[in-house]
């Protein structure tokens, strides 16, 4: 009978283990939790597109930026009433106050890409860097994985479909 070392064999496991990981784990790891990130798929030669997620913080904290090669700009945005007129701006950040989602998603906060380096087809996974600063002033930088949906996707993920 041959002798299989255990060592080894724990080793590989936790290599496989490892590379499981996505960056909603890695996310988690860094005091913010990222939930169903997705960006709204475009049509050819569309400059701009969204992107939503479910954003939750250990810590008190604030979304102060984003950055991506999907597109020259990456805006922190929010849709509001003004005036009985639904109007989109820029904004500075999002607080994320400790242990509260905090949803990124159409018709409030969301992320713009803008000027983007390409059509973005269902199925795409688009690469993040969240920007979140703590309560003193101190910036980390966490890694989301956005995949494309259709066009005419809700926020929420089609029924029987969770993570």
């Amino acid at each position: 009978m041959k002798k299989i070392a255990i060592k080894p064999l724990a080793a590989a496991f936790a290599l496989c283990a490892l590379a499981g990981f996505n960056h909603a784990a890695l996310a988690q790891d860094a005091g913010l939790s990222v939930q169903d990130a997705w960006v709204r798929a475009t049509v050819p030669n569309q400059h701009a597109t969204g992107v939503f997620m479910r954003l939750t913080s250990a810590a008190p904290g604030r979304l102060v930026g984003v950055e991506s090669q999907a597109a020259k700009h990456v805006e922190v945005h929010e849709m509001a009433m003004q005036d009985n007129v639904m109007k989109m701006r820029q904004v500075a950040g999002v607080d994320l106050p400790a242990g509260q989602a905090v949803e990124l998603k159409p018709g409030g906060y969301h992320v713009m890409l803008i000027d983007l380096a390409g059509q973005i087809t269902p199925g795409d996974h688009v690469q993040l860097t969240l920007i979140v600063e703590d309560a003193a002033r101190r910036q980390r930088r966490v890694p989301v994985d956005a995949v494309a949906r259709p066009l005419n996707t809700a926020s929420a993920p089609a029924a029987g479909h969770g993570h």
